[in-house]
């Protein structure tokens, strides 16, 4: 059974993506990359060029990801992922996406709670992101949710005009 946390709003809820619902996942991400092509590390080609293989995969071992819904229409999604080069007290937020018509809704709220809950539950003290500069709307969703700048920058590896804000966020 996938593990649910309730929305703010009736029909609102965030759950752990399983392998049942990687088509779910699958529509997603992809819908957040014609979105939002600037805000990830893949591009719209690279993710639709995958095989359901890859993507059921991805849904059975990957690092832990959430969807969000609205009543049976998934409408977002996050990932906690942690990398080799990362100090082991910290995790990354990553893929993090709501579409459109259920921004404002507290959703992102609730996808960033799971992830925070899920670092808090393996142990970690710090999640980290990265968002792009332009994206004026995420640094201030992020900054309320009491993520602070960190001063470091990177930029896009397929786009180098997009430059990126680290964010983190103390658990201690």
């Amino acid at each position: 059974m996938a593990e649910a946390v309730p929305g703010l709003h009736p029909g609102l809820r965030v759950e752990r993506l399983t392998e049942d619902t990687w088509r779910d996942y699958r529509a997603v991400r992809l819908a957040a990359l014609i979105d939002s092509p600037r805000a990830f590390w893949t591009t719209y080609a690279e993710a639709a060029a995958r095989s359901d293989d890859d993507w059921r995969a991805y849904a059975a071992s990957g690092p832990a990801t959430w969807l969000a819904w609205d009543l049976d229409r998934p409408v977002g999604t996050a990932g906690l992922w942690h990398g080799g080069d990362q100090p082991g007290h910290e995790a990354c937020l990553v893929g993090m996406w709501v579409s459109g018509g259920s921004r404002g809704s507290g959703i992102a709220a609730d996808l960033v709670d799971a992830a925070v809950a899920h670092a808090q539950a393996e142990g970690r003290t710090r999640v980290v992101l990265d968002v792009a500069r332009e994206n004026a709307r995420a640094l201030r969703f992020y900054l309320r949710r009491g993520f602070v700048l960190t001063g470091e920058t990177g930029v896009m590896p397929w786009d180098p005009t997009c430059v990126e804000e680290r964010m983190a966020l103390d658990l201690t």
